[in-house]
Formats: C-alpha cells, structure tokens, sequence
C-alpha cells in the first residue's frame, strides 16, 4: 500500500468519524456520564500522547532520558502554579542541560 492510498483511507475515516458525531442523538449526549466522560477524553488523549512521546525512542522501544526529567520538572512548575511560558522554558532548560551533560 502506497503512502497516498494511507492517507486517503486515514482522511476518509476521519471524515466519517466527524460525520458519525453529528448523527448521534442530542439527548444521547445530554446523559451525564456521556457528559463525564467526553469532558475526560481530551485529557485523556493528551497524556498518552505526552506518555508515548517522553517514553519511546527510535524504533518504538522503552527509553529513559532527558525528556523524562524534562517532562518532570514541567509536572512540577505546574504543580506550583508557574505562568505556561514558564513551565515550558523550565522542560526545555531541563532537557537541554541534560544533553550538555551527556545524559541524552
């Protein structure tokens, strides 16, 4: 399968996903632990995200290394109620301190 009919399958199935979502009913949606949940999923997905990102290397194996402590140090100046400039500046400085180090 070529890259273009892969993005066209993926494009097609996106479209109908979106599609799917207005034919669903509104008092389906209106059910408050289908409200629960949709709030949830966002978040959700953010973390995985962020998860896989931090945690894979090349090749898709398990890594340890500045990205972790990147992503650490930006837990925490959240936790503390940092400005998100701020937060982000300090995961940047973490992980490119880490690498001058050597820990890449």
């Amino acid at each position: 399968m070529s890259i273009w009919v892969a993005l066209l399958i993926a494009t097609a199935m996106a479209f109908g996903l979106k599609l799917v979502g207005y034919l669903v009913p509104a008092d389906l949606l209106a059910e408050p632990h289908v409200k629960r949940v949709t709030a949830a999923l966002p978040v959700a997905l953010l973390a995985a995200l962020v998860a896989i990102q931090t945690l894979t290397g090349s090749g898709g194996a398990w890594t340890l290394d500045a990205r972790v402590a990147a992503v650490g140090v930006a837990i925490v100046a959240l936790i503390l109620r940092a400005p998100f400039i701020v937060v982000v500046v300090l995961g940047a400085a973490t992980a490119a301190l880490l690498r001058l180090v050597g820990w890449a």
